[in-house]
């Protein structure tokens, strides 16, 4: 029999919150991340709103000067990380280091150090380019940092599966754990891409919203008036370990990683398949891959971004997936209030699920006041909803096509 793969830690930092109780503080009081830009100048953008993080003190967990060599996601993933192992107890030392893997993805890299580079190069020569530029670009960066700094020499990698990356990291995670190829696997994901290039170049996708103004209505997931996404960024580190490993150590186990599963739409590089058919088959494969049934699922996290197309077609897989029960399960989508992490909202979502799990609090979806009568599920409108839930699943689907879908079970011995 595989080992069972459960939670033990969990870290963040994210536009609603710096620590996992603050988050989630803020998320069950319907909290939006959403304001000003205030991280790069958007004077001549026609979007000026994102959900940045706010009032994060880099300087807690990472030294000034290599605070320099750092891009900032990578910075992010390094406070997520340092809170997921205090909760954890969990310490990495010559004795296991080589049991102990980073899986940990960002989507995009280091955007940020890209923009700044390409000016210094245009605006003063090749010679003063940094030589930790490379470093800083790398999506596999906050894996690699990570790794160093903690000494943990197992698998290390990053997935590049754009908005699908934190799910698969965790689930990768999950595979290496039940296969025996590591005891601890410290994984999720880290993203900061509100940047002018980035805010650009979404804008001209026509994926972000328009819809400004005090106080912010968007995004507004599987309402009719939606018309986009908001640009956030943050962090989300989960400590996973076999359950044997857990147990041997004393440590506290907050849930379950019961199933996983990764599709491809192989359909169009940016726009989901309309019928839903890939995500789907990914809900159904990570089902079955739990050995749990539709009707046992208590609480869906959507993918929720708040695009006309994504939400109808995330709306249509999960009726086809889960058949007579779609319509009873709860479903909301945290990024109305996060805004969309790109690549680290799966693994954030993932923290949000447990903390479901473990609380009996479903988050809501906020600013849905005109449902899409084509958008016809229960997305736990504009308030958190008392319900003792036993198993939560988790989408994530990026663009390219790539769909990765997390089962999360309450943890009973």
């Amino acid at each position: 029999m595989l080992p069972r793969v459960v939670v033990t830690g969990m870290g963040t930092v994210n536009p609603v919150g710096n620590t996992v109780d603050e988050t989630w503080e803020a998320i069950t009081h319907g909290v939006s991340g959403v304001g000003p830009v205030t991280l790069v100048d958007v004077s001549d953008m026609a979007v000026q709103f994102a959900c940045e993080v706010k009032g994060f003190d880099p300087t807690a967990y990472v030294e000034t000067k290599e605070i320099r060599r750092r891009d900032r996601f990578q910075i992010m993933a390094t406070a997520a990380c340092a809170q997921a192992l205090g909760q954890s107890g969990f310490v990495v030392a010559d004795a296991n280091a080589g049991r102990v893997g980073v899986i940990v993805s960002s989507a995009i890299g280091g955007l940020r150090a890209i923009e700044d580079s390409v000016g210094i190069l245009l605006n003063d020569g090749p010679r003063r380019v940094s030589p930790f530029t490379i470093p800083m670009i790398m999506s596999n960066g906050a894996a690699g940092h990570l790794a160093i700094d903690l000494g943990a020499r197992g698998p290390c990698f990053s997935v590049g599966s754009a908005c699908a990356s934190g799910n698969d990291a965790i689930g990768q995670a999950w595979l290496h754990l039940r296969n025996g190829m590591a005891d601890v696997v410290i994984t999720g994901a880290s993203e900061s891409t509100i940047t002018r290039l980035g805010l650009a170049t979404f804008d001209r996708l026509g994926a972000l919203s328009h819809r400004g103004g005090t106080p912010y209505v968007t995004p507004s997931p599987f309402d009719k008036d939606r018309d986009g996404l908001v640009m956030g960024e943050g962090a989300a580190i989960l400590i996973l370990e076999t359950e044997a490993h857990a147990r041997a150590r004393g440590a506290p186990i907050l849930a379950e990683i019961a199933g996983y599963a990764a599709t491809a739409d192989a359909f169009h590089i940016t726009a989901p398949d309309e019928n839903g058919a890939g995500g789907a088959a990914a809900i159904r494969q990570a089902l079955d891959s739990a050995g749990v049934r539709p009707d046992e699922v208590g609480y869906i996290n959507a993918h929720g971004t708040g695009t006309p197309l994504n939400d109808l077609a995330e709306t249509r897989a999960i009726r086809a997936a889960m058949g007579e029960a779609a319509h009873r399960i709860p479903v909301s989508s945290t990024k109305s209030m996060t805004g969309h992490m790109m690549g680290a909202t799966g693994a954030l979502e993932a923290v949000l699920c447990v903390q479901t799990l473990r609380t009996g609090l479903i988050p809501p979806t906020m600013n849905l006041h005109t449902p899409d009568p084509e958008c016809d599920l229960d997305y736990v409108p504009n308030a958190a909803r008392e319900a003792r839930v036993r198993i939560a699943v988790s989408n994530a689907f990026g663009f390219g096509g790539h769909n990765a879908v997390l089962v999360i079970r309450g943890f009973s011995g």
